[in-house]
């Protein structure tokens, strides 16, 4: 326990001697500790003009992002169009109050968007992609991990935080961030049993005051460090240092499943559109349900209405079909299936995944009911003894078809096998290259038995080892022995028993000996 306190305050003296270092130059002694914080902060301010440069000639059009999101994102069309119109709006803006300080003072809505639809269908993935074609931070979190207070949970001004983090520390870069809050439908205050979630009406009312317009602050309550950093700035004499960020331009997007807003949808409208409702549902019932929503429903699940008017933009991702599942492993740049190509390309061996192999897997990641994860869970199932197996046999290609995933087991095994084989052939034909080897750099022949043959064959395979590398370390010196030998009798030829491969030393010792009284 001494141990683990003297290591506790160790850590916190190295926190706050470099908090101090970079807060204070004065307390910097080193030339070379000074030019190291200068280059740092040389580094972010060229960022920091790169980026605000970059965002005061967006160009972008929405047809432009669409096609980037076509590249990772398959189908969800409805989703794309609306959050690349809500994306060039927003930036536009942003360009147009950096150019005229005026745009700036106007009233200004910003596009804040909702996504529903269930998990895994890419409604996380849509936001990264967008954030990083258009080059700002970008911040993650779940809506559950939040408190009112902040002391029992996370203060939502984390978000902030983080995304300031995300920047580098530039409160600059991250005021015009993206902050995306998934699983936002668990803070809603509707309940079951029929009463009201207080603390999850909190936290909508503070995420309210982030996303309509406020100065966040930059340290938390609970931040000591960054409490103290605070005032180490404010001792270099440059006058108040920067507490708060403002989050009129930093636009939000929050999400989730709603899994029971499309029962309330189709309560309201009613027995007389039900049946043209569900007439064009499908397979995405729940989806055409909630595409038919309205403020009042968000306000019924449980979401205040001031809150769900910061939500202007709204849109409904669908359910993943089998032929989505399928075209995301096809077609879309990182799926899933390439990255299992690459794993066993670092083992040297193709991977071969057969058209009819492809549609099982998507049947099969579709009958998960976990959207675009189902896919990772069945291919992690299908291919983790492959994995395991394969990169320690000979096979230089593994082709998957549809019937081998049906009985994976079976299949590796007749693999196994044929790769066992065609392992064991080469062993010998390795022996034979070895004999001659031998032969061509000492002058000696070795005859190996057919037991011992078998025998060092079998070694080699259980080792996983060539033959060159066995004898190097099984016949340790075996050369300056038989040369003895060879010196004493004259033999050229020596035969390699399986008495002598089980103990070589032991054998060829006698076999000295014995040439040593034939000689006198």
């Amino acid at each position: 326990m001494g141990d683990d306190k003297t290591d506790g305050f160790k850590g916190l003296e190295e926190q706050l001697k470099d908090m101090m270092r970079k807060a204070n130059m004065a307390f910097i002694t080193s030339p070379q500790e000074k030019e190291e914080v200068i280059e740092s902060e040389d580094l972010v301010k060229k960022k920091k003009d790169r980026f605000l440069k970059s965002i005061s000639k967006f160009d972008l059009k929405p047809r432009d992002i669409m096609a980037y999101l076509n590249r990772f994102v398959i189908g969800q069309m409805d989703a794309k169009k609306v959050l690349s119109v809500a994306i060039c709006d927003h930036y536009n803006h942003v360009r147009q109050c950096l150019s005229d300080p005026d745009v700036n003072n106007q009233d200004y809505a910003k596009h804040n968007v909702i996504l529903l639809g269930p998990t895994g269908v890419g409604k996380t993935y849509l936001v990264k992609c967008i954030a990083k074609l258009v080059g700002v931070p970008f911040v993650k979190a779940d809506a559950t991990k939040f408190s009112e207070t902040g002391y029992v949970g996370h203060d939502v001004e984390d978000l902030v935080r983080d995304l300031v983090k995300a920047a580098d520390g530039n409160t600059d870069l991250a005021q015009y961030g993206i902050i995306f809050v998934d699983e936002i439908d668990k803070i809603a205050s509707y309940g079951t049993s029929g009463g009201k979630d207080v603390s999850g009406r909190g936290v909508q009312v503070n995420l309210l005051k982030l996303m309509e317009e406020t100065d966040a602050s930059l340290f938390s309550q609970t931040d000591m460090i960054g409490q103290m950093q605070a005032v180490m700035n404010m001792q270099k004499g440059n006058g108040e240092v920067e507490r708060t960020i403002n989050t009129r331009h930093i636009l939000f997007i929050v999400s989730g499943a709603f899994d029971q807003l499309s029962d309330l949808v189709e309560k309201r409208i009613g027995s007389s559109s039900i049946g043209f409702v569900k007439e064009h549902a499908g397979e995405h019932e729940n989806g055409v349900f909630l595409r038919e929503v309205e403020t009042k429903d968000f306000i019924e699940y449980g979401f205040e209405p001031e809150f769900i008017g910061r939500l202007p933009v709204r849109v409904v991702c669908d359910d993943l079909s089998v032929d989505d599942l399928e075209q995301i492993l096809l077609n879309s740049e990182g799926s899933i299936l390439s990255q299992y190509r690459n794993d066993f390309k670092g083992y040297n061996v193709a991977l071969d995944v057969q058209p009819d192999a492809v549609r099982y897997i998507a049947e099969l990641a579709h009958s998960e009911g976990t959207g675009a994860r189902g896919l990772m869970t069945v291919m992690e199932k299908t291919f983790r003894d492959f994995k395991f197996e394969i990169p320690s046999t000979s096979l230089k290609r593994l082709t998957i078809s549809r019937k081998i995933m049906e009985d994976t087991d079976a299949a590796l095994d007749v693999l196994l096998q044929k790769s066992r084989v065609k392992r064991l052939r080469m062993l010998g034909n390795e022996i034979n290259s070895f004999i001659g080897d031998f032969k061509k750099e000492h002058g000696l022949t070795l005859t190996i038995a057919a037991t011992a043959r078998a025998k060092m064959v079998e070694m080699c395979f259980e080792r996983d080892m060539s033959v060159s590398v066995f004898c190097k370390e099984h016949f340790s010196d075996i050369e300056y022995g038989l040369k003895l030998i060879a010196k004493n009798t004259g033999r050229k030829t020596f035969p390699i028993s399986l008495k002598f491969l089980r103990n070589p030393t032991e054998e060829l010792s006698c076999r000295v000996s014995a040439s040593l009284k034939k000689s006198k």
